[in-house]
C-alpha cells in the first residue's frame, strides 16, 4: 500500500543538522516509531511531500531547508513582556516560572496561543523567543518505512492514531 491521505504511517527516523553527518538531533531506531496520519495536517508538509507514495520497506533520506521545515530565525519573534502580564487574578508574580529556559504559553485576545521560551527573566519585563525551537535550521531525516495501512473512522474523527489501530472512543 502506498502512502496517501488519510492512511497511517509507521516509521523510523534519524535527524541530523544540516546533513547526515550534521549533529544529530533526535532518532527513534532505539525507541517507538513515529506512526501518523498521512495528510491531516499533523506533519510538516514538505515532509510528507517526500515520503508520498513510498511503501513499506523503502528507505528516505531528504534535506529540508528552513523556509520548508520551520521557517528562519525571526528577531522579531523576541520579545520583552512586561512582568505585570504575568500577574495572576490577585496580582502575584510565580517568577519559579519565569527562569532562563522555562517554556511559556501565552494567549492573545483573540485566543490564539503562542508559545515560547523565556531567554532572560529581569526586574520589569520578561525576555521570551517565540521562534519554534527548530527555526533556522536545515534539517536532514533519512530512515524507513515500517508500514503503511488505512486509518480507522475513530482514528480520523479523532485526529491521531490509535494504539493497534483500534477503533476506540479514547
Amino acid at each position: 500500500m502506498q502512502i496517501q491521505k488519510n492512511q497511517v504511517v509507521s516509521l523510523h527516523y534519524k535527524l541530523n543538522e544540516d546533513t547526515a553527518d550534521g549533529e544529530l538531533i533526535e532518532e527513534t531506531y532505539q525507541a517507538e516509531p513515529l506512526e501518523f496520519i498521512f495528510g491531516v495536517g499533523m506533519m510538516l508538509p514538505s515532509f510528507e511531500e517526500y515520503l508520498e507514495n513510498k511503501v513499506a520497506g523503502d528507505s528516505f533520506a531528504f534535506t529540508l531547508e528552513p523556509e520548508d521545515a520551520y521557517g528562519l530565525y525571526e528577531d522579531q519573534a523576541v520579545v520583552e513582556i512586561p512582568i505585570g502580564s504575568f500577574a495572576d487574578d490577585q496580582g502575584n508574580i510565580d517568577r519559579s516560572k519565569l527562569l532562563a529556559g522555562a517554556p511559556l504559553t501565552m494567549h492573545d485576545h483573540e485566543g490564539r496561543t503562542y508559545r515560547g521560551v523565556v531567554i532572560e527573566p529581569k526586574e520589569e519585563a520578561i525576555t521570551v523567543d517565540f521562534n519554534h525551537p527548530m527555526a533556522g535550521y536545515t534539517l536532514h531525516f533519512q530512515g524507513e518505512i515500517l508500514s503503511v495501512r488505512a486509518a480507522t473512522a475513530s482514528e480520523l474523527d479523532h485526529g491521531h492514531v490509535h494504539q493497534g489501530g483500534l477503533d476506540h472512543d479514547g
